[in-house]
């Protein structure tokens, strides 16, 4: 009699990736709010150039692996085999994360351009 061993689900690793990208993110969060106030002192564009550098990219990338692997946890718990969950997730986080990148590389140059004003939606003129 032959039995298919199914291991157990990673519940661990699901939970533990969450916690992580969220710690990262707000991380993030702070480092981007951190800069963001010290530009609006000083009003130079060095210090928004400065953003996108690894103080600003280290929680990044830390909150995209803890959501890729929180993905993949959540695949594997559906029966997905570890190369197949790991796959789509890793594609899946790599091309959101790109595209949030690139969305906030164009605030930051707007917000550089316009001050504050250029982001205001309500705002018509």
């Amino acid at each position: 009699m032959y039995y298919f061993y199914f291991p157990e689900p990673p519940y661990f690793l699901m939970i533990a990736s969450l916690l992580a990208g969220l710690a990262c993110g707000l991380a993030f969060q702070e480092t981007l709010k951190q800069k963001v106030l010290e530009w609006s002192k000083n009003r130079s564009t060095r210090t928004l150039a400065e953003m996108q550098g690894s103080q600003l990219q280290l929680p990044f990338l830390g909150m995209s692996v803890g959501v890729c692997v929180f993905l993949a946890a959540g695949l594997e718990i559906f029966g997905f085999p570890s190369w197949l969950s790991y796959g789509i997730s890793l594609s899946l986080t790599l091309f959101i994360s790109l595209l949030i990148w690139s969305q906030l590389r164009n605030v930051l140059s707007q917000l550089e351009r316009g001050g504050s004003k250029a982001l205001e939606l309500d705002a018509w003129q």
